[in-house]
Parts: C-alpha cells; structure tokens; sequence
C-alpha cells in the first residue's frame, strides 16, 4: 500500500496532476476520450495519401496506416513525458492533403520526393523553435487575437464534428448558386448514423447539465455502443466505397464492427527523399511547396496550442503557456517524422480537445492517447468499433466550451474586433486554422496601421503578415513565374 502511494505521489508530482486540478483517473478517461476522437486519421490518412505517383507507386494503404499510428502514438507519449501537456499528435489533415494533391498535379514528382519536401520544412521549423523564432512570434500575439483563436478553434471543432457526423453536409453544385453546406440531405436528416449522432449529443449534453463525470466519454462509449447494434440489426454500410454509388444513409467513414488482428508493415519509414523535389521541379517551385507547408504546420500548431492550452487552463498570470518551447519542438519534430515516415506532417492535433473537455490536464493523458495509437497499429477493433458519428458529439460540445470565451474580446476595440472576428469567422469557413490566422495577423496590422498606432505592432507581427500576404497571393506569383 506504501508504495501504491509514493509512486502514485511521484507520477502526480512530475506531471503536477493535482497542481493543475485534476486526478489520475481524470487523466486516464481524457487520454482515452482523445483517442477515440482522433482514432478515425490511421483510417483517412491512408485513403488520402493512396494516390499513384509520376511514376505509378503507390505508399499502401497498409503501410500508410501502420506508419500513421506508430508516428502518431510515439509523438504524443513524447509529448506528454517530455512537455507534459494533454495534446496529442497525428499527420495533419491540410498538409497531407495539399501534398496529395500536389503528387496528383505535378508530373515528374514521386512519393518520396514530396515527403522529403515535408521533412525539409520539418527541419527548417525545429530551427525555427530552437533560434527562439517561432516561440518570439507566439508571445508578440497581441492577447485579443490569442482569446480569438481559442474561440475560432471551439467553432471549427464543432463543424468538424457536424460535417463528420453527417448532420450538416456539403451541397454538391458545380454552378455555385446555393449555399456551400445544408442540414442534412436536402434538408432533411436521413440515416440511423444521423440518429446515432443526435442521440449522443443529447446523451452528452444531459450529462454535463447533471455534472457527472465522465460525462464525455461515457456520451462517446454510449453513441458507440449504439452505433455498434444499429449495423448489427440494419447493415447500414460505408457511405462511399470506391467503384459503387454512394450511399448518403451510410457511415460517415468508419463502419462500426469488429475487425482483427493485422499484420504491421513498417517499410515505409526512411523513404523520403529531402532533395528529390529540387531536382525534378527546379529550386524555385521547391523552395515555393516548402514555403506553404511550413507556413501551414507553423501557424496551424500554433493557434492549436493556444486554444488548447487556455482551454485546459495551462496558461500562467502572463498568458505564457508553461514548457511552450518544449511543446513546440516536439511539433516541430512532428513534421521531420511524418515526412521522414511517408505519412505527412505530424502536428498538434485539434481533437485533443476532446480529452481536455473531459478534464485532462497534464501529460499523463496523453501517455494514454499514445500507447492506445500504439495498439491501434495491431487491433483494428479499437478504431472499427468507433465512427466518427460516436464521437462527433464531443466535438460539438468541446466548441461550446471554448466558444464560451469570445465575452474576453474587447470588442469596443476595432483595432482587436475586426482581426478577431477575421480569425473567428475563416477558421471555419475555409476549413483551416492557418487560414484564419493569417486573416486575422494581416487585418490586425493593417487596422492597427489606419488607426494611427502602428507603433503598438510588434515588429514580428509585420513580419508574420508579409508572409501571409505572400502565402494568399501564392497562386498569382506562381503564374507569374510560370510554375
């Protein structure tokens, strides 16, 4: 029993678990809210990189989701031993899919070209963080922008959550005469996968207005449970299978069941080739790939952290986050990994949130994610019994949390209110945190500069928002050049 509690007192005082108002078990139950909440990137990552390359090789879709879950899994116990803070990591959705694209559009450029492209922006990014650069940038963040990104996450989350559950969808129109996004199909909400969701927000939402713990988790266990007897009795199916019509009752991805054990087949790590891209396309178009991908993983980690870190609490009476430089090797790390690992850009993943709704607060949460990725790469049942309609409601309900913080604006401040509401409305609506960043650093200096007080920008703020000004007017400057 002693020693039951002197190690106990050990583990609670390296990650500072009741310093920061939590507990053991509350560490445990966040970690694994975290896990099912992002579980659903070894599935997608692999149907998003499963493109052929200029010269018809493809990575596998195997192979792809053994490396993302052993990249994965190893970055967040990293995290959390190391920065002891609840994010977790996985390969970064508008990275992989920019460089899924790019192999797709840019002939004479292969697989282990592109991902030598991510590693080079890796490694320029980790001597980024170790010059104190990207660490600078983060504290010169003017206070309101750094609330409105915590906002403009909550909101993103939730549409995440929405989109991912089915609930609200994209409306298909190649003439652009209606709204991008509708409830449902035509309106209407169709499909027991729809049911399932709605049930599990209802479920979540109770729990929370009676303050029970757990109450996230117990909604995600319970929407999988339901989801899990609703294909057992109805075989509802994929939404979409390659080849055959889509189904708009299906699961949204992930078809709730049981699967087995696999095979792990890690030969895709070391691939990459850092020069191969400079080589087949010339230094110039390279250079110009590597720019937006920096860009992308530098901002988008960034305003993750913030929003995460206040929403756990992790903040001091300055507004620094504790071991930040710590955190933001590790996400720089994160990059050099998944492109040295052919998986794309690993990152703070945004769906940490989840856990950190369930009370997470320390590192030991994000052990729990890791070694759970870890199984994942073995136990196809932690991820197949879990579709993303199971767990879109945490996410609705995590941005209802963090939006609670847009009454810290100062919205009387047009200088802060314009950029904010820029950062708050484009995450969103574009589907990218770097996106509303950049909207909103770009606006800031601007109005700062109307107002007659440009005195009060810092100067990496200038800085930073030459380099969005650049990364919006990408496309322009490559037809001018002719790449």
């Amino acid at each position: 029993m002693a020693s039951t509690t002197v190690s106990t007192t050990a583990v609670d005082r390296y990650f500072k678990i009741s310093e920061r108002g939590s507990s053991v078990a509350r560490e445990i139950r966040g970690g694994l809210a975290t896990f099912f909440a992002m579980s659903y990137i070894v599935v997608l990552n692999p149907l998003i990189l499963s493109g052929a390359d200029s010269a018809g090789n493809t990575l596998g879709i195997p192979r792809v989701a053994a490396a993302t879950a052993l990249v994965a899994g190893v970055l967040t116990i990293i995290m959390g031993v190391w920065a002891k803070h609840p994010f977790a990591l996985a390969t970064g959705l508008g990275v992989n899919a920019f460089v899924a694209v790019t192999i797709a559009t840019h002939p004479g450029v292969t697989w282990p070209d592109m991902m030598g492209l991510v590693l080079v922006a890796g490694a320029v990014m980790f001597l980024l963080v170790l010059t104190g650069f990207r660490t600078a940038v983060f504290n010169a963040v003017p206070e309101g922008l750094k609330t409105a990104i915590v906002v403009g996450i909550g909101i993103f989350i939730t549409l995440i959550g929405l989109v991912n559950a089915g609930f609200v969808r994209r409306i298909p129109d190649a003439a652009g005469t209606s709204v991008p996004l509708s409830l449902g199909i035509d309106g209407r909400l169709i499909g027991w996968p729809s049911l399932v969701f709605v049930v599990g927000l209802i479920l979540t939402i109770a729990l929370m207005v009676r303050r029970v713990r757990g109450a996230i988790l117990i909604g995600i266990i319970g929407a999988t449970i339901l989801a899990n007897v609703v294909e057992l009795v109805f075989h509802i199916g994929p939404s979409f299978v390659p080849g055959q019509k889509p189904n708009p009752a299906g699961w949204s991805l992930v078809v709730p069941g049981l699967g087995s054990v696999r095979p792990v087949d890690l030969s895709l790590l070391g691939q990459a080739n850092p020069v191969g891209a400079f080589a087949h396309l010339g230094a110039l178009a390279a250079v110009l790939m590597a720019f937006v991908i920096l860009l992308s993983i530098f901002f988008d980690a960034m305003g993750t952290m913030v929003g995460l870190a206040r929403e756990a609490g992790n903040i001091d009476a300055q507004g620094n986050i504790p071991n930040v430089d710590r955190v933001l090797l590790v996400d720089a790390f994160g990059a050099i990994a998944g492109g040295g690992s052919s998986v794309s850009s690993n990152q703070i993943f945004v769906e940490s949130g989840a856990g950190i709704g369930e009370g997470a607060r320390t590192g030991l949460a994000s052990i729990v994610t890791g070694i759970m990725l870890l199984l994942a790469m073995f136990l196809t049942p932690l991820i197949n019994l879990v579709p993303f309609e199971a767990v879109a409601p945490a996410l609705v309900v995590v941005g209802f949390l963090m939006f609670q913080q847009v009454a810290k604006i100062d919205w009387k401040d047009v200088g802060i209110a314009i950029p904010a509401f820029l950062t708050i409305g484009l995450m969103p609506f574009t589907y990218s945190i770097a996106n509303g960043l950049g909207a909103g650093f770009v606006s800031y200096v601007i109005v700062r500069l109307f107002q007659g007080r440009a005195k009060e920008v810092h100067p990496l703020m200038w800085a930073v928002a030459a380099a969005f000004l650049l990364f919006f007017a990408l496309g322009p400057v490559e037809q001018a050049l002719g790449l």
